[in-house]
């Protein structure tokens, strides 16, 4: 392995341990309460690169190790502890949601996208950055979908267990 590629597997590797320094902040409650969403988005991240590797959208050159894929230290990074940190921050705040998700998702994308490019670890293919905003969006979407749905479902059986409604 030459200099380069060890240095950014390391870049790689800090994009993912970094934003886990910060999960002490949030809080246990917080951490807890999002983390399913944050299983959640993680999850629909992979799945969204399978399909991106199969129809070439992007393509990651750079892996941790030879099974991993690059899109792995973003995943369980930045796109996870990111997602529960902009849940904590705006969850009950639709469009203050949106908008912080804008801002981060556009940063990523015209900004994360070239570095990614010029330093070789990755790049889109037969995808523009347009199109790449309108993923995001749709997985901004069902993320808060899912954190909605989840709370709802958790506030039903809590009536439930309470005795507060649908008793007779």
């Amino acid at each position: 392995m030459d200099e380069t590629s060890k240095i950014l597997k390391s870049i790689l590797l800090a994009l993912m341990v970094l934003p886990w320094l910060t999960i002490p902040l949030m809080g246990k409650a917080s951490f807890k309460r999002f983390l399913p969403a944050g299983l959640f988005i993680a999850s629909l991240v992979w799945i969204t690169n399978f399909i991106a590797k199969k129809r070439r959208w992007w393509w990651w050159y750079e892996k941790l190790n030879p099974r991993l894929s690059g899109v792995i230290p973003f995943m369980f990074g930045p796109i996870f502890v990111g997602s529960l940190w902009i849940l904590k921050w705006t969850y009950g705040k639709f469009f203050r949601y949106l908008g912080l998700n804008l801002i981060f998702d556009s940063f990523f994308t015209y900004v994360v996208v070239y570095y990614l490019k010029k330093f070789g670890i990755a790049s889109l293919v037969r995808m523009t950055k347009l199109q790449l905003m309108y993923v995001f969006t749709v997985l901004v979407f069902l993320l808060y979908s899912f954190q909605y749905i989840k709370e709802w479902i958790a506030g039903r059986k809590k009536d439930n267990f309470s005795g507060e409604k649908g008793s007779c």
